[in-house]
């Protein structure tokens, strides 16, 4: 699979791609790496960066006690700072007047405009059957009605959880800023991911809004995460947040909900940011190095003025409850009950974390001596080679031939492929005899290769390839995050070359697949179609086309029960439109895994062909599409009698390993038994049985069955208490009685009722029940 590179610069301070941040976010035990500071020598009136998040805290004990020592504060003291009113800085007190003057020239300049009646259509999205509400105008004049003044004609069950506005169904839009054309309304509600990344980027606000007025810090960035938001601060004098500080900045930002202070969005030209922000060297890179020549936009909290691209909820008092938590920098809610359940969800998160289980079940461990490459003990072995044999045995029957390619490459491969270019940074490269060479980091150009390496006929297609080679990503060491994020690992890779008029199908039989594999665990998924984005590669007619079959297939998908399919405008690959599958485990959170891509560009760059089965025609020329720069190229096209395929890249479950760790912490380390590592274990009552257990774990393991012993001198009640640690699936506990009737007394794991007393079962019984559980891949743990 071919997947956009790591590290790539990002178009805003707001969007940057930082992966240390976003892996921080999901791992309390990174640091979150800053921006590069572009003279590190102006560090002296801040010297120490800090984010405010349990990271740091945990980290900084000694720093904290020497801190303590040194100003003598205390929680107590912070207290009383907190009753008294403390003066704004200077900083502060000069950026806010001059936001009031703008925000004031802004507002005369918007009363003066010409205010036009125009179209609004409200969509409303799908009702509680799931069928599409029908649309609803309203009347709407330009510079002066917003989305959230058409509030008032949506019921209440709609608009209660409404957070923001979206327009023509691409452009995210504050509920008061006034609409500016003719357009398309939906709301966004905070139970959908991108209502989250609002509410929680509105609440970091909050948070810096605290944190400056208590700490006269210099603010960075505070972005949403995937469960919260933190900022990004420094504080003058090497000082750092320690956990007393916690209640003063809940009890600031508690006081600010209750005041309900408006979010005002104003933009700013280059120089007046320059003259806004020129106290803080952190802002002043943001504006200097990665901000248009036009400006940007601001936002007014309270007291709080910063860059920030926005949009963000009306005002303070929309959120319920807010607290700064250990395992997230920061979290707030609309009401306080989902902030309790989220306390809840955090808690059983840290059960299921997959490093924690993944240690005490023995599976894998890491090494600093190969950081990012993950070393897979006997048991995750075994887990490991029980999900290849799974995808093996679907790949038989549907028509998937398993091929292995090289690991590495020339370079001249990956020039062709246009990796070399956009990619690089990514890749490990060596040299060999003058030569550069590259470890490869997908299978798709090796397949390329393979596809063109003989005559190739219509008859043949589709042609699925299958591959489960080992792939190398220099992904940046702050973003390496357990078995989430590795520099080696292998996918269930696959590549299907096909006709144009092969595509629906081709995808329709990939959602099928889904479905088998995905129902297997449990996993309920949703299906999102991005289509083209700005800047692209081939002919608009073509992506039209594409487009057009992609939703042809998401169509038919919905009316055979699979659920209505999500629009992404614009979140194409370049090459060409995509599918992404999001699916959801045990603990409601969206992973995504599998990914349905449609390519263009790779057979044209290695103009790949097939005979068509029709009459030689003369060949045609086919047009070059611009490319980021506006180039054209003139590219050969197939010769007489012969056509260009298709080709689509999937992967069903992504990384093993990756998917691996999803497992985990879906079942909690609880295997379903046909995956487990340890399905059996045999315990005997006293010694003297050990030679019947010795043979039940024979007989067993004859059946291909994961069987352990413990012949050890523990007690019985130790022995037993040891394998329900170890979430074996079955527990056959055998005495004297047992081996003279040849039965087994079973404890299921999942079953409190046998916890006591097992359920005794002829042993050739048992060993029926144990294979039909193990081949028909059930989730119950139940013979």
């Amino acid at each position: 699979m071919d997947t956009k590179a790591n590290g790539q610069p990002a178009d805003s301070y707001e969007q940057r791609d930082d992966l240390a941040l976003r892996s921080a976010a999901g791992d309390p035990t990174v640091e979150p790496r800053s921006i590069p500071i572009s003279n590190p020598t102006t560090q002296a009136s801040h010297s120490r960066r800090i984010s405010l998040n349990s990271v740091q805290v945990e980290r900084q004990s000694v720093v904290e006690s020497q801190n303590s020592k040194e100003h003598g504060k205390s929680s107590k003291s912070a207290k009383v700072e907190e009753t008294a009113a403390a003066p704004l800085p200077e900083f502060i007190i000069k950026r806010n007047e001059l936001f009031d003057r703008l925000k004031r020239e802004q507002h005369n300049e918007i009363l003066a405009k010409w205010k036009p009646e125009i179209n609004v259509v409200l969509d409303l999205g799908l009702d509680k059957e799931g069928k599409p509400r029908p649309d609803m105008p309203v009347a709407a004049k330009a510079w002066e009605s917003t989305p959230g003044s058409f509030l008032r004609y949506v019921d209440k069950d709609i608009s209660s959880d409404v957070v923001v506005a979206k327009v023509d169904g691409k452009h995210l839009w504050d509920l008061d800023r006034p609409v500016e054309y003719a357009c398309r309304i939906s709301y966004i509600p905070f139970s959908s991911a991108e209502g989250r990344n609002v509410f929680w980027h509105s609440s970091a606000h909050v948070l810096g809004e605290a944190a400056e007025c208590q700490f006269s810090c210099l603010l960075s960035h505070g972005p949403p995460v995937e469960q919260g938001f933190f900022y990004d601060m420094a504080i003058a004098d090497g000082q750092v947040v320690k956990e007393s500080d916690w209640p003063p900045l809940e009890s600031k930002a508690s006081r600010y909900l209750k005041e309900k202070q408006p979010f005002e969005r104003l933009h700013v030209s280059i120089p007046h940011l320059k003259e806004m922000f020129g106290y803080s060297k952190y802002k002043m890179y943001y504006i200097e190095n990665l901000l248009p020549p036009e400006g940007s936009t601001v936002y007014k909290c309270g007291t709080l003025v910063d860059l920030c691209l926005g949009p963000h909820i009306q005002n303070t008092g929309k959120i319920k409850a807010f607290q700064i938590m250990k395992r997230v920098y920061g979290v707030a809610f609309p009401d306080k009950k989902q902030m309790t359940e989220h306390k809840k969800f955090l808690e059983e998160a840290a059960k299921r974390d997959h490093r924690k289980l993944g240690t005490d079940q023995e599976l894998f461990f890491f090494d600093e001596l190969s950081p990012g490459n993950v070393f897979l003990l006997p048991h995750g072995a075994l887990v490991f080679n029980a999900l290849q044999k799974l995808l093996r045995s679907e790949y038989q029957k549907r028509g998937y031939q398993e091929v292995q390619t090289p690991n590495m490459y020339n370079v001249d491969l990956w020039k062709t492929s246009g990796h070399l270019e956009h990619y690089q940074d990514d890749m490990f490269s060596l040299e060999i005899e003058k030569q550069k060479w590259a470890l490869k980091p997908m299978n798709c150009p090796g397949h390329c290769i393979m596809f063109r390496h003989r005559e190739r006929s219509y008859r043949e297609l589709p042609l699925r390839m299958a591959d489960f080679g080992v792939l190398h990503r220099n992904e940046a060491s702050g973003a390496l995050n357990g078995m989430t994020r590795l520099r080696k690992f292998q996918q269930d890779d696959a590549h299907h070359f096909c006709t144009q008029d092969q595509i629906t199908e081709e995808v329709e039989s990939l959602f099928d697949f889904l479905r088998s594999i995905y129902g297997l665990f449990g996993f309920p998924f949703r299906l999102k179609l991005s289509t083209r984005p700005e800047k692209f590669l081939g002919e608009m007619e073509t992506w039209n086309l594409a487009e057009s079959k992609l939703r042809d297939a998401l169509n038919h998908f919905t009316a055979s029960g699979g659920g209505q399919w999500e629009l992404n405008e614009g979140d194409g690959a370049f090459y060409g439109p995509k599918i992404d599958v999001i699916l959801s485990d045990a603990l409601k959170r969206d992973v995504q895994c599998a990914t349905i891509q449609l390519d263009f560009q790779l057979p044209q760059r290695f103009e790949l062909e097939y005979m068509t089965g029709e009459s030689p025609a003369k060949a045609k020329t086919q047009s070059g599409c611009p490319d980021s720069g506006g180039s054209s190229n003139r590219l050969k096209g197939p010769g007489p009698g012969r056509a260009r395929p298709v080709m689509i890249h999937r992967a069903i479950i992504g990384s093993f390993e990756r998917f691996m760790a999803i497992l985990i912490e879906h079942f909690g380390g609880k295997w379903p038994f046909w995956l487990s590592p340890r399905q059996v274990l045999v315990v005997p009552v006293m010694p003297v049985i050990n030679d019947y257990v010795e043979e039940v774990q024979g007989l067993l393991r004859a059946q291909k069955m994961h069987v352990d012993i413990d012949v050890s001198s523990n007690t019985l009640q130790k022995k037993i208490a040891m394998g329900q640690l170890h979430q074996y699936n079955f527990i056959f506990v055998v005495g004297a009685e047992e081996k003279e009737s040849r039965t087994v007394n079973i404890r299921n794991r999942d079953d409190q009722n046998t916890q006591s007393k097992g359920e005794k079962i002829p042993l050739d019984t048992a060993i029926q029940k144990l294979k039909a559980l193990k081949k028909e891949r059930r989730l119950v743990n139940s013979m």
